[in-house]
This record gives C-alpha cells, structure tokens and sequence, in this order.
C-alpha cells in the first residue's frame, strides 16, 4: 500500500523510519531514499546497525534549493532519478519489501525529480510493496494513488521561538 506524510508539522520522517523498524522487526527489507537531504542525521547510524538500504543527496555546495544554480538543480535532479532507479533495482529483486521516499513531495513541489517518474514508480510498484512518501505540500497525483494520507500540523514548534534545530531531536 501507499502511504502519505505530509504537512508543516514535525513528525513526517520519524514515523516513516518508524514503519520502517517495524517491517525490520519482521524480517522485511527495507530502503530509505531521502531527497534534498546531504548532511549528517541521527537516523543514519541507527539504520544502517537495522540493515536498511539508504540512498540520498544532491548537488554538493548548497543547503537549499532556492540557493542552488540551474546546474545544480539538474544534478539533483539527476541524482534523485538514478537513486530511484537504484531503489527499483532492488524493488524488481526482492530483496525490498518496504520503501521511504523522504521528501519525495518536496522534490517533485521544486521540480527537482518529475512528478511522472514518481507517480509512474508508485503504478509499478503498488501491490508489491510498502510505499512511503513524506514531504510539506501534498502532491495531488500522489495523493489520488494513497491508500494511507496522514497530514502533520504544526500547532507549536520551538522553531518558532528562535530555537534551532537540536540533534538527536530533529536531525
């Protein structure tokens, strides 16, 4: 089945990479493809000790999209479609049974991986696998193949307040 995290609330990642100890717990290969994501979270040692399958990156040199030149944004984009084509590789296989798409949403909002790729794997993949797609803006092609939509809403968050990103908490 398809499942679907999105909002401006904290938690979308979390609970993939918790569906993700759970099909581990139960003997389930497992892959996390993270888009727009380069630096160094907590998550990664922890998966990696699971045996969970981690493909991520973009273009080196810029945190944000809004920052990147028209190169950069092509080799994003060109590293997210090759980490997909990867992640399929492994789908066709069988040895992954469960998929993250960490961010997916935000990539295909900023035209860094083609809502037609993604909404093209989720048709190929559906019925053979857990899908999870996580990003801020849901994604109407996306979610139209959903059969789980969880929106997270930010009621209050620390951020807010002038307090940054803590590790171990949110990265």
């Amino acid at each position: 089945m398809i499942h679907v995290y999105y909002g401006d609330g904290k938690g979308k990642t979390t609970a993939a990479l918790g569906l993700v100890m759970r099909a581990r717990g139960r003997g389930m290969g497992c892959a996390v493809i993270q888009f727009l994501k380069d630096w160094d979270t907590g998550e990664l040692a922890a998966l990696d000790t699971l045996g969970v399958r981690v493909l991520r990156g973009k273009a080196e040199g810029h945190a944000f999209s809004f920052n990147m030149t028209d190169a950069e944004k092509a080799e994003t984009r060109r590293i997210h479609e090759r980490n997909l084509q990867t992640a399929f590789d492994w789908v066709r296989d069988g040895s992954v049974n469960l998929v993250v798409l960490d961010e997916a949403l935000d990539a295909v909002s900023l035209d860094l991986l083609g809502a037609e790729t993604l909404t093209t794997l989720l048709d190929e993949w559906r019925g053979g696998i857990e899908i999870v797609v996580t990003g801020h803006k849901p994604v109407g092609a996306v979610n139209a193949r959903a059969d789980y939509i969880t929106e997270m809403v930010k009621i209050a968050h620390p951020y807010d307040s002038g307090i940054t990103a803590r590790k171990g908490v949110e990265f």
